[in-house]
C-alpha cells in the first residue's frame, strides 16, 4: 500500500514538472502583450535623433487652391492659408534656384558635380549616390523631379552654393521676392528636421505661387516634372530606372506636372498641373491623409478650375493699314487727267523753256539780217 502511495506521488510530481516546462515552452513561441509593447519602443528608439513635428493633415487635406497659371487668379480654394510640411514638394524651389543661376550664367546643364561624404548618407528617397562620383548637374536634375532623390538635392546645393545652409538661404530669399510670405525652408530636400532644427512649412497658396513663378520663368521644368520614367547611370551594367511618384501624369490628360511630397507628420502633398485647349491651371493639395485621396482631389480641383476659368477676351479688331500705291494723281477739272510729269508747276517751267528757245531764234534772225544789210550800206 505504502509503494502505491509513493508511485502515485511521483506520478503526481513528475505530471507537474511536465506541465511547468510546457507552460514556458508555450510562453516563449507565443509572447504575451507585453512583448508587444516592446517592440513598440523600440520603433520610436529608431525615430531618435529627429524632432517630433506635430501632426499636420486632415481628412480630405488640410489646404487645396487652384490658380489660373497665366493670371495667377485663384478660381478654387478651401484653407489655402494653413500651414503644413509640404516635404518634397519644396524641391520645386531648389529647382528654381538652379534654374535661375543657369538663366544668369553662373551655373551650366553640363557642369560636372562631384558627389561629397554628406550627400551620400541623405537617405529617403534617393538614386544612392556614392561619394566621388560625378555626375552632370542637368541628370542630377531629373533624379530631383522624378526620383525625388534627397541625395541629388544635397549634391547639388553643395555643388551650386557651397553649403546646405547656404542654399537655404537662396531658396528663402526667393520666397520672399515671391510673396510667400507663410513659407520657410530649413532645408533642401524636405526630410523630417533633425533634432533640434525645425521643419520647412508653406501653405497651398505659396506653393501655387512658387509653381506659377517658375513656369512662366522657366517654362523647361515641364521638361523634368512630366518625364515619367528614366534610367539614372545609363552607362552601367544594371541602370537604376527612375519612376515619377506622380501619377496624374498618366491618369489626367494634359497632366504634365510638378512634384508629390509625403513625411508621417505632414501627410501627402502634391502641387499639379494641366494643360487643355492652351490654358493651363495648377492645383496644390497639401497635408492629406491617404495618397489615394490626395490623388483624387487633385484630380478633382484641376477639372474644377477648368470649368471655371474666365472665358478669353474676343480677339482685337484687325488693324488697317493704309496701302501706298503709285498710280497717278487725278485732278477733277473735267480735263484729262494729269500725270505726275504733268501737274501744274511742271507745265509753267516747260511753256518758259519754249519761250526762251523762241527768243533766242528770234535774236539770232534778227542779227543775221542786220549784218546782211550793214554789207550792203558798203
Amino acid at each position: 500500500m505504502t509503494t502505491t502511495k509513493s508511485m502515485r506521488c511521483f506520478v503526481l510530481v513528475f505530471c507537474a514538472v511536465v506541465l511547468a516546462m510546457g507552460g514556458n515552452a508555450l510562453a516563449a513561441t507565443h509572447p504575451t502583450k507585453k512583448a508587444v509593447v516592446t517592440t513598440s519602443k523600440s520603433k520610436a528608439t529608431a525615430s531618435k535623433g529627429r524632432t517630433a513635428l506635430p501632426n499636420r493633415t486632415a481628412d480630405p487635406y488640410l489646404g487645396a487652391i487652384v490658380v489660373d497659371a497665366a493670371t495667377g487668379q485663384v478660381l478654387v480654394e478651401q484653407n489655402a492659408d494653413a500651414s503644413g510640411f509640404p516635404a518634397s514638394v519644396i524641391k520645386l524651389m531648389d529647382m528654381m534656384v538652379l534654374l535661375d543661376q543657369i538663366a544668369a550664367g553662373q551655373l551650366s546643364l553640363s557642369n560636372m558635380v562631384t558627389v561629397t561624404a554628406e550627400s551620400s548618407k541623405i537617405g529617403g528617397s534617393q538614386v544612392y549616390l556614392k561619394e566621388g562620383e560625378v555626375f552632370m548637374l542637368e541628370d542630377l536634375m531629373y533624379a530631383l523631379m522624378i526620383q525625388s532623390a534627397n541625395d541629388s538635392a544635397m549634391a547639388m546645393a553643395l555643388s551650386a552654393s557651397g553649403s546646405s545652409a547656404g542654399f537655404v538661404e537662396l531658396m528663402n530669399k526667393k520666397a520672399a521676392e515671391l510673396g510667400m510670405s507663410n513659407t520657410t525652408f530649413h532645408s533642401v530636400h524636405g526630410l523630417p528636421p533633425a533634432s533640434g532644427q525645425a521643419g520647412d512649412s508653406s501653405t497651398a497658396r505659396d506653393l501655387a505661387k512658387l509653381a506659377g513663378a517658375l513656369i512662366s520663368q522657366h517654362p523647361e521644368i515641364i521638361k523634368y516634372t512630366s518625364t515619367q520614367v528614366r534610367n539614372f547611370r545609363p552607362n552601367a551594367p544594371q541602370p537604376f530606372v527612375m519612376r515619377s511618384h506622380n501619377h496624374l501624369l498618366h491618369e489626367y490628360p494634359g497632366c504634365d506636372g510638378l512634384k508629390t511630397g509625403f513625411i508621417n507628420a505632414g501627410g501627402y502633398s502634391i502641387v499639379a498641373t494641366a494643360q487643355k485647349n492652351g490654358r493651363r491651371v495648377i492645383a496644390v493639395v497639401l497635408g492629406s491623409k491617404d495618397r489615394k485621396v490626395r490623388d483624387a482631389k487633385a484630380i478633382e480641383l484641376l477639372s474644377k478650375g477648368f470649368a471655371a476659368l474666365p472665358p478669353l477676351p474676343p480677339p482685337p479688331p484687325p488693324v488697317v493699314v493704309p496701302v501706298v500705291t503709285n498710280l497717278p494723281a487725278v485732278v477733277t477739272t473735267g480735263e484729262e487727267p494729269l500725270t505726275a510729269s504733268e501737274t501744274p508747276h511742271m507745265g509753267w517751267l516747260k511753256i518758259a523753256g519754249i519761250g526762251l528757245v523762241i527768243g533766242l531764234a528770234v535774236l539770232g534772225i534778227g542779227s543775221f539780217f542786220m549784218k546782211k544789210r550793214s554789207r550792203n550800206d558798203f
